[in-house]
């Protein structure tokens, strides 16, 4: 087995870069997540993503990549399913049906 350094964690996201991510996804939301015909190819979703990164990258503690964001929003959409969280209500509420 080679010895080569072993892989760091990265720093975990502080409140700023939290608040940019919620907040440039929900300003795209219809973009990265709608369905239907009238949906975003794979490569309009990738290009809002590297936008958000380079929204995230400027406050992030450490260089953020685009999977290291996806995978905070669905750990916080996740969170906000289960439990209250730090920021409040992140995702907007579904109508009463």
């Amino acid at each position: 087995m080679a010895e080569d350094s072993p892989k760091r964690r990265k720093a975990n996201f502080n409140e700023a870069e939290t608040a940019v991510l919620v907040e440039q996804v929900l300003k795209h939301e219809r973009l990265l997540f709608a369905a239907g015909p009238g949906r975003a190819s794979p490569g309009q979703k990738r290009k809002v993503w590297e936008l958000i990164r380079h929204k995230v990258n400027p406050v992030a503690a450490c260089p953020r990549d685009v999977e290291d964001l996806k995978k905070r929003w669905r750990d916080l959409k996740r969170r906000g399913r289960s439990k209250p969280c730090p920021l409040g209500l992140l995702l907007p509420a579904a109508p009463p049906a």
